[in-house]
């Protein structure tokens, strides 16, 4: 019970300085390599600790969305570079979570 109790403090700081850091890095266009690798890093942290069972379906819904909406309209938002930053930032910290979040989703279904 505690272990699950820090694990989902620790996914849930992880989840909120990614966010942060996406948005502060991406508004003002820096994101350099080691910006990147936080990002990928807090990712993969979000998508291994902070995702509990009944949330997957939620969470892989929007940030699919999420991912979808910064892929494919970055184009839209070349008049307006601070937006595209962020969601750029954005996509970097939500790749990785989603992809760890349905790779552990696919392998409970293979344990059931």
């Amino acid at each position: 019970m505690v272990l699950k109790t820090v694990r989902a403090r620790g996914g849930s700081w992880a989840f909120l300085i990614g966010v942060i850091l996406a948005v502060i890095f991406g508004a003002f266009g820096s994101l350099d390599t080691w910006v990147l690798w936080v990002l990928v890093i807090a990712g993969i942290i979000v998508g291994l600790m902070n995702i509990a069972d009944e949330e997957v379906s939620p969470f892989l819904m929007s940030s699919i969305a999420l991912i979808i909406a910064s892929a494919f309209g970055g184009s839209v938002l070349d008049a307006l570079p601070l937006l595209g930053g962020i969601l750029n930032a954005l996509l970097v910290l939500f790749v990785p979570a989603t992809i760890i979040v349905a790779i552990k989703h696919v392998f409970s279904f293979a344990h059931q």
